[in-house]
């Protein structure tokens, strides 16, 4: 089927506007195509170095230079539930590759942050400049030439578009990316959510939240909600650099373990050496970002990626942009509503069918780009099925014809909404994005005078001695990659959301970020161009009527031109300069670039 005259015609504008870059980007990448063994061109100090501590086989297998090499990049540590299971995988690469008659090497790990855990500390600011940091050790990592294909583990946040953006500089190896899979389901987030209001209003105690939050991320695995760690696991199924079905399999479980041997031995299939080379970067292409963003919109994914697809496309040499996620939101319906765009957790998403009937659905609708490659082949046939264990062997079969379950996924016939989870805003005070999808059709709408503030914790306290409970629009700024590194804001939710509840009408417009958990209320975020960068948002004092209009796509302050002829408010650095670690990115908040650009301090040619 041919893709839907929208998704071509983005495709196609994508494709002409990359045209140099892409083009730049494949010749100096297809230049590496074809050897055989990468370890081949080391000289033999370099590879008595790199097989030193390998027993007698390994020596063997490594210096006779005919067997493929695996390398393998990791985010584990033993603190994030998301990567500690990935600790026992190495092993189970390892013990498949030599079975598979190759070998495989731990090639490096990467820093792995939480941002659950730094939400509205200062650690929340080396956050997003960590994606550049996990880029340049993934680099770091596959830079001794010893490796004919790798695998990537990852799960959350900034680590997996990290992973990615460092290996398209290595696009000339094949890369299986593997996951770890969600704990399972705790409270429901509905639950969660109101202990938390409460906690802001002074009704419950600390313990008392703390008890709550305990019952909500309780063992090893993914967070359960929809927010950018599972994100991730969406899009890299659905640009087909994961197994099939590999994405929600939980951890600690043998069909979790089957699945991670078999990356490994499918990785080595993909080696120059054998009959399917596959590189990356033949996989990650203009169309596979495009079924990307779809697949985004289509379940109401993560904001962040908004910024990270964009990042992730430049390493390819594609130039994507947020009107690019507008257009194709016209046409790709909501299909699936899991927390925070609804009351189900991503356990209940695979239960319903998951990623076999989302993507079986959107093929149907004509709605993915049907010629592609992926790690499995030509095309998505294999991603309509799903793995199980039979007889302790790992099979595929087919999936589900259709949900389960309609109150979590359903087909694109009945869609929850007719249009994509995430909009975009325009107006005279620059260019934002919103999560539309987890908004009331009542709240889609606000105007009110603005309520101006410097920091978060700037507005918790005017929250907390009662001087906001009123109609306003809170206007968060200095919160862009330049001023602080673009910290997550979502410490502001449940403030944010009693005021709500309260029956006042109540918006955020902000430089900063709200997290892939942007929950009900309007969100104006990633405001492009950024306060510290002379935008708009540093002329807006307290009072400004503004409008945030996620039907319209409207982000305008009403009432004339005059306001912007105000002298900018001034920014003082010293508060984010400084203290857990942020004198070490001065660097990065000097060169980031916006938002809308991928917020990454990288300079791509």
């Amino acid at each position: 089927m041919n893709p839907h005259s929208v998704i071509q015609s983005v495709t196609d504008r994508i494709i002409e506007r990359s045209r140099a870059t892409r083009e730049r980007y494949l010749d100096r990448t297809r230049s590496a195509y074809g050897q055989r063994a990468q370890r081949s061109i080391l000289g033999c100090t370099n590879l008595a170095h790199a097989v030193a501590a390998e027993s007698p086989d390994g020596k063997t297998r490594l210096t006779t230079t005919e067997r493929p090499n695996l390398a393998i990049v990791s985010a584990y540590n033993d603190m994030l539930s998301a990567h500690q299971p990935l600790g026992r995988y190495p092993d189970w690469i390892k013990q498949a590759a030599f079975g598979a008659g190759g070998s495989a090497q731990f090639a490096g790990g990467v820093p792995a942050m939480c941002d659950g855990i730094t939400q509205g500390q200062a650690g929340m600011e080396l956050s997003l400049f960590s994606r550049d940091v996990i880029a340049m050790s993934t680099a770091i990592a596959l830079s001794h030439q010893m490796y004919d294909a790798a695998v990537c583990l990852g799960v959350c946040d900034k680590i997996v578009p990290g992973l990615l953006i460092g290996a398209l500089t290595f696009g000339h190896l094949p890369v299986v990316f593997v996951p770890a899979g969600p704990m399972p389901s705790g409270i429901s987030n509905d639950e969660k959510a109101k202990v938390r209001q409460r906690y802001a209003k002074g009704e419950v105690d600390r313990a008392a939240l703390l008890e709550s939050e305990l019952r909500a991320y309780h063992a090893p695995g993914t967070c359960t909600f929809y927010g950018t760690a599972n994100s991730n696991q969406m899009l890299m199924e659905i640009m087909g650099l994961h197994l099939p079905g590999a994405s929600f399999v939980p951890p600690g479980t043998a069909l979790r373990e089957a699945l991670t041997r078999e990356a490994a031995r499918h990785a080595l299939g993909l080696a120059a050496s054998g009959e399917h080379f596959t590189p990356i970067a033949e996989v990650i292409s203009e169309r596979t970002l495009v079924n990307g963003i779809v697949g985004l919109l289509a379940t109401g994914g993560s904001t962040n990626h908004t910024m990270h697809l964009v990042a992730v496309a430049q390493a390819a040499g594609v130039q994507i942009n947020w009107d690019d996620f507008a257009e194709i939101s016209t046409v790709v319906p909501l299909l699936a509503r899991v927390y925070p765009n609804g009351a189900a957790d991503v356990n209940q998403f695979h239960a319903a069918g998951g990623m076999a009937c989302l993507i079986r659905g959107l093929r149907r609708a004509g709605l993915l780009h049907e010629d592609v490659v992926t790690i499995m082949g030509h095309g998505l046939d294999a991603y309509e099925r799903v793995p199980v264990l039979r007889e302790r062997h790992l099979v595929w079969e087919d999936g589900p014809r259709a949900s389960s379950d309609a109150s979590v996924l359903r087909e694109p016939e009945a869609p929850f909404n007719p249009d994509g989870g995430l909009k975009l805003l325009r107006g005279n005070l620059g260019r934002a994005v919103i999560k539309s999808s987890a908004v009331a059709s009542e709240h889609q709408v606000v105007e009110a005078p603005a309520r101006v503030f410097d920091s978060q914790k700037a507005l918790l306290d005017a929250f907390q001695r009662g001087e906001l409970e009123q109609d306003f629009v809170a206007v968060v700024r200095f919160q862009g990659p330049r001023a602080n590194g673009m910290p997550e804001l979502h410490k502001l939710t449940p403030a944010l959301s009693v005021l709500q509840g309260m029956g006042y009408h109540v918006a955020l417009v902000t430089d900063g970020r709200m997290s892939g958990a942007s929950g009900k209320i309007p969100a104006a975020i990633h405001v492009t161009p950024e306060a510290q960068a002379g935008g708009p948002l540093a002329r807006v004092r307290d009072g400004d009527l503004i409008r945030v209009d996620a039907r319209a796509g409207v982000l305008e302050v009403l009432g004339g031109p005059t306001w912007q002829d105000r002298e900018p408010a001034p920014f003082d650095p010293r508060e984010a300069s400084w203290g857990v670690g942020r004198e070490l990115f001065s660097v990065a908040r000097a060169h980031a670039v916006g938002a809308e650009q991928g917020a990454s301090f990288f300079q791509w040619g």
